[in-house]
């Protein structure tokens, strides 16, 4: 269930929010009605940014063993290919 929460709630009521996000699920902050910011367990960061780092790892291994570099037109005309079919 989404959990949407004044952000004072992060100062007042730690342990609730705390709670909340052990079960695996972010809070939702608000600041004066508007969306503020997302509280996640480490755990829930880390299977979000797991898959990152491990591509840019990929990709730093790959520029080490190559020469071969792309100027910012050539990478984004190729994604805008991809994405549009």
């Amino acid at each position: 269930m989404i959990q949407i929460r004044p952000v004072s709630d992060l100062r007042n009521k730690y342990p609730e929010i705390e709670k909340a996000v052990a079960g695996g699920d972010p809070v939702f902050l608000t600041k004066n009605g508007y969306g503020s910011m997302v509280v996640l367990s480490l755990e829930a960061y880390s299977r979000l940014t797991d898959s990152v780092e491990a591509a840019l790892d990929e990709a730093d291994k790959a520029a080490l063993e190559s020469e071969k570099r792309y100027t910012h037109e050539e990478v984004f005309s190729k994604l805008r290919r991809r994405i549009n079919g």
